[in-house]
């Protein structure tokens, strides 16, 4: 163990959980394998990175992240309204995520509300708007 500290140029080893407020857990490694990151890098959102700023090995904290820090805040305009012939031969149903494929790669949308002419989808993150509790257990600093 070192005396290393989360921030730029580190590469970091950790178990993590991120809970909804109510303490709902979305995702967790705690049973499995630490995961690893270098700093910087866009692998997690920065918010979550900034929170973990100074943190060592060893030390084991619930940080809670506010919405614009985390996976920003539900956006109305990233509801869309297409055409029900989009989605031909599919079935559909509120809560299934299709995927677009748009030039900077795919674009995932929840399909929430349809009839025979249209559907309605949503491009938020499904995380958009939620404050979140983001637990962690740091397992190692080095530097990157």
């Amino acid at each position: 163990m070192t005396d290393a500290a989360i921030g730029p140029g580190t590469r970091v080893s950790l178990h993590f959980a991120i809970k909804l407020q109510d303490g709902q857990i979305i995702d967790s490694n705690f049973d499995a394998q630490p995961a690893s990151f270098t700093f910087g890098d866009g692998n997690i959102p920065e918010g979550f990175e900034q929170a973990m700023l100074g943190l060592k090995a060893g030390e084991h904290t619930e940080l809670t992240i506010a919405p614009e820090r985390g996976f920003g805040m539900h956006n109305p305009s990233n509801i869309q309204i297409l055409p029900r012939s989009q989605f031909k031969d599919m079935e559909l149903e509120p809560g299934l995520v299709v995927s677009f494929q748009e030039p900077g790669g795919e674009l995932p949308g929840m399909v929430t509300e349809f009839n025979d002419d249209k559907v309605t989808v949503d491009f938020n993150h499904p995380l958009a708007g939620k404050t979140l509790i983001f637990e962690v257990q740091v397992e190692a600093v080095e530097a990157a």
